[in-house]
């Protein structure tokens, strides 16, 4: 027996030695760590518990069969984020560049699967050179076993990718696939094709860091949430961002202690400009209404028109959605719907309540938004929000116009509660533009056709530029002074806390992708 268990730890520390110390090192000096301190610092001291530590490949193609090393390039177990059960998998770059095959595909899939089994959140560490070549067809399989997988937990559980380092090919799919992507910048890249295809086949010079860094993904194509400048900073981030979110579909986020005080905002009664056209930035809002400290955005360098992020409400986690007038007017847009209505479907499948601050002068217009397909694209924010039944409740603060009126959380799509500051504009277009529709023949008549023309535009908005006509019809609950926002938010998300909503059954809606 002795010699066993002396075999049994010869074994382990072959397993934790991965690549080897040479390699281990060669990772440190390019700033990064290991597969197994990532670990260390994502879950709590002395938590984490392996699962298939011995497993090894088994192929013997092109020289593979003098080439083994325990664990297969991936370190899979559960183990505790604030005492809460995750599971986790953390690829090894040492091991094979990390390489994805066989084994270690079944390995992520064990993992997979026990979260779903479970009910806990998954987080993938990526780290990976992409499919094993020498293991063909095996490698694709494998990838596609976990990309089944993660549309089958998706909704069920909360999927988190980090992207610690290379992610080419196939490997993009199944963080693609998951609820949030945090990037590490400079040392993490994700694309399809890399540089050296691109300049094949396009004939284009691009870097790695240019064409999928942390940069390129988080301000031009939206694909990573969040970025971070090293390892633990990223690894920080997810633990943060699990703190919102509860353990799976059937649970709500969990409520952290809170004492009421004194929750009225003056600073609030001065934000909105005396001119309408004058920006202001939503941010200013969010951290005045929500708990202190309490704010993480989510794609804050992307479609800036738009802000989302988490936040705690007397103590309550919510998701918020705000129209941010200090970018594009805070318009909608291609980029900005689709922004907002993934993080919208997030938080309902996961019982989060929304929150929207609403400042929208319409829908960008122009060719290349309407030939991108606009309208498909912000019908997507419509069917995300009319789909919701989590607690749903909306502040406008100044301007609600046309159909972005519509399909920011109005009371019509599902709303249960609206609040409107004094400041408030619901109308289907600005006066401006409005008086010269509606009175044209007069101010084309008019001696000063230019003093018509403001007669008329003041006239139209003592009718409707204000939020009185849509309160008189119950479209808005209650117009209330903007330094009360925090107070009346509180009350009505507790109001609405036991909130039931069933939808008709059906198999699945037909979103507009």
């Amino acid at each position: 027996m002795q010699e066993k268990l002396a075999n049994l730890e010869q074994k382990k520390q072959e397993a934790l030695l991965g690549g080897g110390a040479k390699r281990i090192e060669s990772q440190h000096k390019k700033g990064k760590l290991t597969a197994r301190e990532r670990l260390e610092v994502l879950l709590d001291s002395n938590s984490f518990e392996e699962i298939g530590m011995l497993v090894t490949h088994r192929s013997t193609n092109f020289g593979l069969e003098n080439e083994k090393y325990l664990g297969d390039g991936v370190v899979t177990g559960y183990g505790k984020i604030n005492g809460r059960l995750v599971y986790v998998f953390s690829q090894d770059f040492t091991v094979m560049g990390g390489s994805l095959a066989e084994a270690h595909a079944q390995k992520i899939c064990k993992i997979m699967d026990l979260s779903m089994k479970n009910g806990a959140p998954l987080i993938g560490l990526n780290d990976s050179g992409g499919a094993r070549i020498q293991e063909g067809v095996v490698s694709l399989g494998g990838y596609a076993d976990i990309f089944y997988k993660n549309v089958q937990a998706s909704g069920v559980v909360p999927q988190l990718s980090a992207i610690m380092g290379p992610c080419a090919g196939g490997a993009v799919y199944s963080p693609a696939l998951t609820d949030f992507i945090v990037m590490v910048e400079n040392t993490s890249y994700m694309f399809v094709t890399g540089p050296n295809v691109v300049k094949t086949v396009t004939h284009e010079e691009v870097s790695s860091e240019d064409l999928g860094g942390a940069s390129a993904h988080s301000t031009k194509s939206g694909v990573t949430h969040l970025t971070a400048e090293n390892d633990v900073a990223a690894l920080k981030v997810i633990r943060q961002m699990l703190s919102y979110m509860p353990q799976n579909c059937e649970e709500t986020p969990a409520r952290l202690p809170y004492e009421a005080g004194n929750e009225r905002r003056e600073g609030l009664n001065g934000i909105i400009p005396a001119n309408p056209n004058q920006p202001y930035d939503i941010k200013e809002v969010i951290s005045a209404v929500v708990d202190e400290e309490s704010w993480l955005e989510v794609h804050k360098d992307y479609a800036e028109n738009i802000v989302v992020g988490f936040a705690r409400l007397a103590g309550r986690s919510i998701g918020i959605v705000a129209n941010q007038p200090a970018f594009l007017a805070g318009v909608l847009d291609i980029k900005s719907s689709n922004k907002a209505a993934r993080f919208v479907r997030f938080c309902d499948a996961f019982n989060i309540p929304l929150l929207v601050l609403e400042d929208v002068p319409g829908f960008l217009p122009g060719t290349d938004q309407e030939w991108n397909g606009i309208i498909s694209n912000g019908a997507k924010l419509l069917y995300a929000f009319s789909e919701a039944t989590v607690p749903r409740v909306t502040v406008i603060t100044r301007k609600a116009y046309g159909g972005a009126y519509d399909v920011m959380n109005s009371k019509h799509i599902g709303a249960d509660m609206n609040f409107a500051w004094p400041s408030a504009e619901i109308a289907v277009m600005g006066a401006k533009g409005a008086a010269e529709i509606i009175f044209k023949k007069e101010i084309a008549e008019a001696a000063d056709k230019d003093v018509k023309w403001k007669e008329k535009e003041a006239e139209y908005a003592t009718l409707f530029a204000n939020p009185y006509s849509a309160a008189e019809r119950g479209y808005v609950d209650e117009v209330i002074e903007p330094a009360v926002t925090r107070e009346k938010l509180i009350r009505a998300f507790e109001m609405l806390e036991n909130k039931v909503e069933k939808m008709p059954r059906k198999k699945h809606g037909n979103i507009p992708l």
